[in-house]
């Protein structure tokens, strides 16, 4: 069985591999979200999440930050491997439940 947490070593923490990922990534926009992906070298999928404070609160700034890292989580597996992933909430995005996070991001990440 194949473990669901989400570790820190799937996630984007420095400050270069965003600006890398800024600089060369692909973007797609969404309604709610603009997601800039870009191949790494690490060997697998990393996430990182930008929520800024024209979004709202800190409460709705982290629950949007909460369903996003829920999703990837479900879902890593099914997305290519070795690819960071930059996910940058827009302003109408606090009010987002978790099943239209998954249909929003469903559509721009997961391509049969």
């Amino acid at each position: 069985m194949e473990t669901q947490s989400f570790r820190k070593h799937v996630r984007i923490r420095k400050r270069r591999d965003y600006v890398t990922v800024y600089q060369q990534g692909v973007r797609s926009n969404s309604k709610h979200f603009t997601i800039i992906a870009c191949k790494n070298q690490v060997g697998m999928s990393r996430l990182g999440i930008t929520v800024s404070k024209k979004v709202g609160s800190a409460v709705k700034r982290n629950r949007i930050k909460r369903l996003v890292r829920e999703f990837f989580r479900h879902h890593a597996s099914k997305l290519s491997t070795s690819q960071d992933i930059v996910v940058i909430a827009r302003n109408n995005a606090s009010s987002l439940k978790y099943d239209d996070v998954c249909r929003e991001l469903e559509s721009q990440l997961i391509r049969n």
